[in-house]
């Protein structure tokens, strides 16, 4: 589990984390605890967490699938693709902004300096 929180935090950290999947499997998960009726090991020592008698009375065995994973469908909105997008090259778009923030400390810089050239 902390494997998997870990890894949840770090796609968090890059803005793509599944939040309403994660939630949504909470909340199935919560349900089946809700629902599930745990038999003691012996009959007569119960511990904590074991269902009471009358719900062990009242159990059945659940043939086939139990609660289902349900899946929403995804609305895909079609575009036409424009000259601007087959144009547009995202490869060294994303280079330049990569340099760019690498150099924006240089740049701010040599802006100061060449300003307080100016000056005097």
């Amino acid at each position: 589990m902390a494997h998997f929180l870990c890894n949840i935090g770090y796609l968090w950290f890059f803005g793509i984390a599944p939040w309403k999947g994660i939630q949504a499997n909470v909340r199935r998960l919560n349900t089946y605890k809700a629902k599930l009726v745990v038999f003691p090991r012996r009959a007569r020592k119960l511990k904590a967490g074991d269902s009471a008698p009358e719900e062990l009375a009242t159990a059945t065995q659940v043939q086939g699938q139990f609660m289902p994973i349900v899946r929403e469908k995804a609305s895909v909105e079609l575009v036409k693709v424009t000259e601007e997008m087959k144009s547009f090259k995202a490869y060294d778009k994303l280079r330049m902004e990569r340099t760019n923030a690498r150099h924006v400390g240089a740049r701010l810089k040599r802006a100061a300096e060449a300003e307080k050239e100016e000056k005097k």
